[in-house]
């Protein structure tokens, strides 16, 4: 499976792309929309930077609140460190910026796991402001350890998200963050976290503000739910998202068997391998509590090798 669409909001603005070199930018106020500033749009001639240096030539970027970052070019070769050197540069041009996504590209781009990232802390410190962080892409990702007082969101796309990218975010300390929404994946991919890595995450000594929980698109599925079920975090949850991944009837029992979940206003399950008996379980348990369940199965399908041994796989790999 891939990310089939780019972005269409951010920062609750919809998404605009600036245009290429030959044509002009439809009159719009710098502050109505979350620009998207691609490569893929324009001529060979044309990298990342020069067209960002053009935006910034076209736009009042001391009015804009949300950029979009989208192909550069050669993705699946060159990492964004000139990206994030470009904006790190040009943030006193950008007094108003509260939101950056890093990597808004699509299969016939780049597929996921062959985005290059590259260290993206850089931008936390240069926008002290910041509200939301999002990424698309782990391979090369860096996120060490880091404090920001203003981030409510970070998203972090991948179809495998290093192990030392989930410490450092669990070491960092975000007072404000609201929303965390990690897809971990697969090894194959360079998804090699364990729970134990999610450990500090889990704890949310450092996550005093956190209500929305996203833990998903893992191999680990089972193990993952069973660390939550006794997480001292998931109490001052407001939605809980463990969807995407390989989730069996092994790990959803497990999160049923911990501390009650009828607190929450959502639990999001899409995208599973449970049977029919534990899904009805759950809504009993849970969705008759009020709580808003999501047990859409999705396009979620197993093979079996020739012994009868189950393969199943996550919603977003390559």
């Amino acid at each position: 499976m891939t990310i089939g669409d780019h972005l269409d909001a951010l920062f609750g603005l919809p998404a605009y792309t600036f245009p290429g070199p030959e044509h002009r930018p439809r009159p719009v106020e710098p502050e109505s929309v979350a620009w998207r500033v691609t490569s893929d749009v324009y001529d060979a001639d044309e990298d990342w930077t020069k067209a960002f240096a053009r935006f910034c030539s076209a736009v009042d970027t001391t009015r804009v609140k949300a950029l979009i970052v989208g192909a550069w070019q050669e993705a699946y070769d060159t990492d964004p460190s000139d990206v994030v050197e470009a904006l790190v540069a040009a943030r006193d041009r950008f007094p108003a910026l509260r939101a950056v996504f890093l990597g808004d590209m699509v299969g016939e781009e780049c597929e996921i796991s062959w985005i290059n990232q590259t260290d993206v802390t850089p931008l936390l410190t240069a926008f002290p402001a910041l509200e939301e962080l999002g990424v698309r892409g782990g391979s090369g990702l860096l996120f060490p350890a880091v404090s920001h007082d203003a981030l409510r969101s970070l998203v972090i796309e991948t179809g495998g998200l290093p192990a030392e990218v989930v410490r450092g975010v669990g070491a960092s300390d975000l007072p404000s963050l609201v929303h965390l929404d990690l897809w971990l994946g697969t090894p194959e991919y360079g998804g090699d976290s364990e729970v134990a890595d999610l450990e500090p995450i889990l704890s949310g000594a450092r996550l005093p503000s956190l209500r929305h929980l996203a833990l998903r698109n893992s191999e680990i599925q089972d193990a993952v739910a069973a660390a939550v079920a006794s997480a001292p975090v998931v109490a001052r949850l407001e939605v809980l998202d463990l969807s995407m991944g390989v989730l069996t009837d092994e790990g959803a029992a497990a999160l049923l068997g911990g501390q009650p979940l009828t607190h929450l206003k959502k639990l999001d399950l899409h995208y599973h391998y449970l049977s029919d008996a534990l899904q009805e379980r759950i809504r009993r348990t849970v969705e008759t509590a009020g709580v808003e369940v999501d047990l859409d199965r999705d396009d979620a399908e197993e093979d079996a090798d020739d012994d009868g041994t189950p393969w199943r796989y996550v919603a977003v790999g390559e």
